[in-house]
């Protein structure tokens, strides 16, 4: 389908707006662990009371995103209901992100408490960002390969912001001596990117606020019926979960397995650069690929190339030819399920409208960051422990090297766990989900027939 004048001006904008947004999220998810294991000093006692803190912390906070759909979806302002929390988002997460990076100069447990409270403060206020970004995005077009279509260009921006800052920040802070203000002034520069790319979709994305008839704001126990009473959102919620939770723990290790299984740190970037193009070339190509074949057709694509690839990956540690071809082919069809999960989410949107007569595009996308926080908590929660099981942390700083038994363990947790959840949230989507083109077109038509949703 071709896109509309509008439309085309929307996808631009809308993409844009998530490179600096993805810049700021992958130094936090998957440099804030390495900068407290290997670069800061502290004492393994306080290294493990801090990850504890950040496991429990996103695990706490990832319930506190519906509350925060919740008082999005209650949004009446001139300026619609997506860009006010937005911006409010993205100032306030950029000054506790800061304060995560700042040196106080403590390295006892006075460190956890203020570390803890600068967490907790840029998770939320992260969070509302990124609800109110992402919640925009159904609201663009009721078209399933529209979305698509804007959903790839916006997932390829956001892969080219992650991407930019795993491959570079290595080399730059070990450039910039890998030092406390070294890496100060990284994050200074993430968090600008952060606001600057943040203002295409504020000033560039132009809404249609007629689309939806408008609706009586949403209470507190009425959010509770838009998530639990959506069985089709609540069986994309525990795939999704699954999925993340698997693929946030093989990206947190990948500094470590380049460290300390094949022996090269410096290689890691070029590893990243790599995954990173074929992630952007998968997205590139993801259109003419859902033109051709079904949704269900692509994840089981998917999942069969990415099962394929950690297989690879985990005899491939001699070689970095072996390993970069295993990241090609793991992170190809991670790009394909990402892509689908988004579209999968949006889509129960209009399934939640349809069954329960309200339409709740915010608290429905809260489902993202919530399982991106417990994904990111309990991959935190297993690299944290196999540093210690495996002998990395072992003290006031980490150990240069590992023994054979030491690099089997971090190689189970990188990769044949993950991988087991990712088949497992597989075979749910399978059995449960339910919303393919044929329903989802009757949605739609139902829902203009009633007047919820203009011609």
């Amino acid at each position: 389908m071709k896109l509309t004048k509008l439309e085309k001006r929307n996808k631009y904008f809308f993409g844009l707006g998530t490179v600096g947004r993805d810049m700021f999220y992958a130094f936090e998810s998957n440099a804030l662990l390495y900068y407290l294991s290997n670069v800061l000093s502290l004492p393994v006692g306080v290294f493990a009371a801090a990850s504890l803190v950040l496991t429990v912390l996103r695990i706490l906070d990832a319930l506190n995103d519906p509350i925060t759909g919740l008082i999005i979806d209650n949004v009446r302002s001139p300026w619609g209901k997506y860009k006010p929390p937005m911006l409010i988002g993205a100032v306030t997460s950029s000054v506790f992100f800061l304060i995560l990076f700042a040196d106080f100069g403590l390295t006892n447990y006075w460190f956890v408490v203020v570390f803890g409270l600068a967490y907790i403060f840029w998770d939320i206020t992260y969070g509302v960002n990124d609800i109110a970004y992402w919640s925009m995005l159904p609201s663009l077009s009721m078209e399933q390969k529209t979305r698509e279509n804007m959903g790839a260009f916006a997932r390829i921006c956001a892969n080219v912001g992650m991407f930019a800052i795993m491959v570079a920040w290595e080399p730059v802070t070990s450039a910039l001596g890998n030092t406390l203000r070294g890496w100060f002034i990284v994050a200074v520069a993430v968090t600008a990117a952060m606001l600057g790319f943040q203002c295409f979709t504020l000033f560039g994305v132009k809404e249609d606020k007629g689309r939806f008839r408008q609706e009586e704001g949403t209470s507190l126990k009425q959010m509770f019926s838009v998530l639990f009473k959506n069985d089709q959102l609540m069986w994309t919620t525990l795939s999704m979960a699954l999925f993340m939770v698997g693929y946030c723990t093989t990206t947190g290790f990948a500094m470590y397995y380049m460290q300390y299984v094949f022996g090269d740190k410096g290689m890691y970037s070029i590893l990243a650069a790599v995954v990173g193009v074929s992630q952007l070339a998968a997205l590139a190509v993801f259109p003419a690929f859902s033109k051709k074949h079904s949704r269900k057709q692509l994840y089981t694509f998917a999942t069969a190339l990415l099962t394929a690839g950690y297989v690879v990956f985990f005899f491939a540690e001699a070689s970095i030819y072996l390993i970069a071809a295993a990241g090609v082919i793991v992170f190809v069809g991670q790009a394909f399920i990402q892509l689908l999960m988004l579209m999968f989410l949006a889509d129960t949107i209009e399934y939640g409208q349809w069954k329960l007569g309200k339409r709740n595009d915010s608290i429905t996308f809260s489902i993202q960051p919530l399982i991106n926080k417990i994904g990111g908590a309990l991959s935190t929660g297993i690299i944290s422990l196999t540093l210690v099981l495996c002998g990395i942390k072992t003290g006031d700083t980490a150990a240069e090297a590992i023994d054979a038994a030491g690099q089997m363990t971090l190689k189970m947790s990188m990769l044949a766990i993950p991988l087991v959840m990712i088949i497992v949230g597989y075979f749910i989507y399978r059995a449960k989900y339910r919303i393919d083109e044929k329903l989802y077109s009757q949605i739609v038509a139902d829902l203009k027939a009633r007047g919820d949703i203009k011609d």
